[in-house]
């Protein structure tokens, strides 16, 4: 379900689009290693999956899972950081 408000803008961008369940969920994980506490990741993804699978993962992770928009087929999630 898209997200009413709006998002912050996303310190990185993940491509996943062509990739599906699991993988922009796994690819998300590693990217988010990388990154500091606080920064914000944006998966672009257009596996419908990812609706469900990544709040999931953040909800498992302690990352704040802050939201998706969608785009025809395409979706776009944020994820913060979360030490």
């Amino acid at each position: 379900m898209p997200t009413e408000r709006p998002l912050p803008e996303p310190d990185e961008v993940l491509d996943t689009l062509g990739l599906y369940c699991p993988v922009p969920v796994w690819e998300a994980a590693k990217r988010v290693k990388e990154m500091k506490v606080g920064q914000v990741l944006e998966v672009l993804s257009d596996d419908e999956g990812i609706v469900e699978d990544m709040p999931v993962w953040c909800h498992r992770t302690g990352h704040e899972y802050l939201g998706l928009t969608q785009d025809g087929d395409q979706y776009r999630v944020r994820v913060r950081k979360r030490g």
